[in-house]
């Protein structure tokens, strides 16, 4: 399978996985969700690993991979919760501004990167997308619209956490360090005890379909590694940040949701400025 395929393959699972495990957060505990998630992900990755070639495995490396699972927690974490009280079509385009964005201006201030206009454009743009897409029309728009406005923005930085700190672990140690990050999101999310208390009560159907949902996102995390090694990075990362017109796209179909002026010209504003950085 050629890189685009895989990054697109990678796409489709991320959005399968956020659109699933956000349909069982209005069903049951969002932060329960993301915990059944990473255990189910965290459990396909440990059968795997072993029968994976892993010759470079350094204790740096699942250093890296462990920082990568702190902010896969507190991404899937908010995320999901946001998805219980907010718009699909609104809180993940918005998430997904903050996880490109980041790790630009990152590289900008720490790494010395230099983006191109077109990156610097798409910068400027998320700043009145994020503004737009809070906006509510009225009192019955339905969701707590503010919570999950920032509840999405925080999950955006987790994203953009393990995604900097999974590509810094390298290739080398194989799938270890991403087994060292699902691993360490479970311990981060397990450690607070609302979701602990909420899996335990959560009704053994959504579970397994939340457990379902984590191990195809950890796929999906995994696909993405692999395009990675077959093409430009800024390829990979174009093609799997399409996975939030996913649950965009079902959250208006299926779920019928609508949006106000304001918001459509925000999320417009988003998805343009997630595409101008990574192209950029």
């Amino acid at each position: 399978m050629t890189g685009e395929l895989l990054a697109l393959a990678a796409a489709g699972g991320f959005g399968l996985t956020h659109f699933v495990s956000g349909l069982l957060s209005r069903r049951a505990d969002g932060m329960a969700v993301a915990l059944a998630a990473q255990i189910g992900g965290t459990l396909l990755i440990l059968a795997v690993a072993p029968a994976v070639p892993a010759a470079g495995m350094t204790a740096p490396a699942l250093a890296w991979g462990a920082l990568s699972g702190v902010g896969t927690a507190v991404g899937v974490a908010c995320l999901y919760r946001s998805m219980g009280v907010g718009k699909f079509s609104v809180v993940v385009p918005l998430s997904d501004v903050a996880t490109v964005a980041l790790p630009v201006v990152v590289g900008v201030a720490v790494l010395g990167d230099r983006p191109t206009p077109w990156a610097w454009c798409g910068i400027g743009a998320a700043l009145p997308a994020m503004w737009l897409v809070s906006r509510t029309g009225d009192a019955s728009s339905g969701g707590d619209s503010a919570s999950g406005t920032l509840l999405a923005l925080v999950s955006g930085v987790g994203f953009a956490v393990q995604f900097l700190a999974l590509a810094q672990a390298g290739t080398a140690a194989g799938p270890w360090p991403l087994a060292a990050g699902r691993i360490t999101s479970v311990a981060v999310i397990a450690l607070l005890p609302l979701p602990r208390r909420a899996l335990a009560r959560m009704p053994p159907r959504i579970a397994a379909t939340a457990m379902a949902a984590g191990a195809v996102g950890t796929s999906a995390l995994a696909l993405f590694a692999l395009a990675e090694r077959q093409q430009p990075v800024t390829l990979a990362v174009v093609l799997t940040a399409l996975y939030p017109a996913i649950p965009a796209v079902l959250g208006l179909t299926v779920l019928r949701e609508r949006l106000t002026g304001a918001q459509g010209a925000g999320l417009l504003l988003a998805t343009s400025a997630v595409v101008l950085v990574t192209v950029g």
